[in-house]
C-alpha cells in the first residue's frame, strides 16, 4: 500500500520524530499517528509533508496519495478525493502505486455517492492491479449499487479466484449472489464465511445475512430496502 513506501521513510528516522517542519517529519509523525490508530492525525501529516517538498518531485504524489488513504480511514472521502487528485497528478505514482491510488480515488468516490467517477477509476486501476483481490470486491460492490447484477458476478468471481478463503470477499459473494435471485449461492458462501471467520465481523455479518435467509420473504424484502 502507498501508506507503507511513506512510512517506510519514518522507519528510517531515530525515535521520537525530528523537530522541525521538514518532509521527513511530518512523514514520521503520520507513521506515529496511523501506528496510534488516528487516521485524520496522520492524513494531516501527511499533507503538510506533502506541501513541504517541492510539488513536481515524485515524493510529493507518494505523499498526496497516502494522505488520500489516511482521509478514506478517517471517514471523509471529500478530503481524501482532492488529496489523491493531487497525487495522481503528479508523477510520483507508477504501475501498482498509481493503481493502489486509483482504487482509493475509487473508493473515495462511492462514499460520495458519485457512482460514475466510483467506476471509471475502478477500471482504470485494474490495468495495474488486476491481481488485487480487494480491486474485484469493490468493483462487485460497487456493481451492486449500480443495479448491474452481470458486473457483480464476473468481479466477484475474479476476487474468489485470487483469495477464494477471505471472509470478507465470501461475505461479499454471498451479497452478490443474494442480488441475483440465488438464495442458495448467498446460504452457502455466507455459510463459508462464517467458518472462515467465526470470532470476526466478516463472520458476525456472515450469521446474521443468514439468520436473514430463515425469516419470511416479506421480512427478507423490507431488510433488503433497508440495505
Amino acid at each position: 500500500m502507498i501508506i507503507a513506501i511513506a512510512a517506510a521513510v519514518a522507519a528510517a528516522q531515530p525515535a521520537p520524530c525530528p523537530d522541525g517542519l521538514t518532509a521527513k517529519a511530518f512523514v514520521c509523525r503520520a507513521a506515529e499517528a496511523n501506528a496510534k490508530s488516528d487516521p485524520q492525525a496522520a492524513a494531516q501529516a501527511f499533507e503538510k509533508a506533502a506541501q513541504a517538498v517541492d510539488s513536481p518531485i515524485p515524493e510529493a504524489s507518494r505523499l498526496w496519495a497516502a494522505a488520500g488513504n489516511m482521509w478514506i480511514a478517517a471517514g471523509e472521502p471529500a478530503k481524501a478525493a482532492l488529496a489523491l487528485d493531487k497525487g495522481l497528478a503528479g508523477t510520483g505514482l507508477r504501475a501498482e502505486q498509481r493503481g493502489e491510488a486509483l482504487l482509493d480515488r475509487a473508493r473515495a468516490a462511492e462514499a460520495q455517492n458519485d457512482l460514475k467517477t466510483a467506476r471509471a477509476k475502478a477500471t482504470e486501476a485494474a490495468q495495474t492491479i488486476s491481481s488485487d483481490p480487494f480491486l474485484w470486491y469493490f468493483s462487485a460492490a460497487l456493481a451492486i449499487r449500480e443495479g448491474d447484477s452481470a458486473t457483480a458476478k464476473s468481479s466477484i468471481a475474479k476476487a474468489l479466484t485470487l483469495a477464494p478463503s477471505d471472509p470478507v470477499i465470501l461475505f461479499e459473494a454471498g451479497h452478490v449472489a443474494y442480488f441475483a435471485g440465488d438464495l442458495p449461492g448467498a446460504r452457502s458462501y455466507w455459510t463459508q464465511a462464517s467458518a472462515a471467520d467465526p470470532k470476526g465481523d466478516a463472520g458476525k455479518a456472515a450469521r446474521e445475512a443468514l439468520a436473514m435467509l430463515d425469516k419470511p420473504a416479506a421480512v427478507q424484502s423490507e431488510a433488503a430496502e433497508a440495505r
